[in-house]
């Protein structure tokens, strides 16, 4: 029976499902794989374990065939040589003062072409530096512009959690977040806390979001007064993960109460009493 696999193309990078196939794997084999991009060689990672049927309906690609010695140590040169592009790349970019940041060089493995990724505010003209690489090491140079979230994607690290990156270790995509979801989540509005190591809104801030939208429909807003078992009070604070309200009571005291236990036509305002909102049958 085929087992799934997970494997990485660089050290610390994202990890990727693979179907075994027939083949007996172990963790730390390298392996050939055919991707988007070509030809790959890539390490096992993880324990091979039986396939779900949530892994099925993946449609898992699977791994083409075990790497031969030959082409770890062409694979390894492949990495050395992009340290030297690298490097090189590096120098005659301080060299001109260009405005851009380089990431990392990309190797394809079929020696179709070098992958150069950079971050830059703006267009850059990097026309001279592409002859320059290409006059040096004699192969096809690719400039790739890449977005700071992609970037720290691509270089990895840890967050403020202290776990691996959240787009390193698993997104596959970029949505949207906004300062809208801190606030509706009861966060601190510092940008040292709700920022990435990109220097954007933390990415998790989008995976409660929709629980947070749902649930507050039912929660008095903070300010409002409400009536309670124990007389009237204002809404002071929100507990959305204990589905709480807690209210001070005219009488000077606090109160914390289970939304789900506040009186219908709970909510007061300045002309007297509103019915609060029953929750639509599902």
């Amino acid at each position: 029976m085929n087992k799934i696999v997970g494997v990485q193309f660089r050290p610390h990078g994202k990890v990727y499902d693979f179907e075994s196939g027939h083949f007996v794997l172990n963790k730390g084999d390298r392996v050939m794989v055919v991707t988007d991009e070509g030809p790959a060689i890539g390490c096992v990672c993880t324990v091979p374990q039986h396939l779900s049927n949530s892994a099925t309906d993946r449609n898992l690609k699977k791994i083409f065939r075990l790497a031969t010695p030959e082409e770890i140590d062409r694979y390894e040169n492949d990495c050395n040589l992009e340290m030297e592009v690298f490097e090189y790349c590096h120098s005659k970019v301080m060299e001109r003062s260009m405005p851009m940041r380089l990431v990392s060089v990309e190797r394809r493995f079929d020696g179709s072409k070098m992958v150069v990724y950079f971050t830059a505010d703006g267009r850059v003209d990097f026309r001279q530096l592409v002859k320059d690489l290409v006059g040096k090491f004699r192969t096809r140079i690719e400039m790739r512009q890449i977005g700071v979230r992609h970037q720290a994607k691509m270089v990895g690290g840890l967050g403020t959690c202290g776990r691996p990156l959240c787009c390193t270790a698993f997104l596959n995509t970029f949505d949207p977040v906004t300062i809208k979801m801190a606030k509706k989540q009861n966060i601190s509005l510092n940008p040292n806390k709700i920022s990435g190591m990109c220097g954007r809104l933390m990415c998790c801030l989008t995976f409660e979001h929709e629980y947070y939208e749902k649930i507050k429909k039912n929660f008095p807003k903070i300010g409002k007064r409400i009536l309670t078992h124990e007389g009237e009070g204002k809404t002071i604070r929100q507990n959305v993960l204990k589905e709480t309200v807690t209210v001070a009571l005219d009488s000077g005291t606090e109160l914390e109460i289970p939304v789900k236990d506040l009186p219908t036509g709970s909510t007061l305002s300045k002309e007297g009493l509103f019915k609060r909102k029953k929750p639509k049958k599902e």
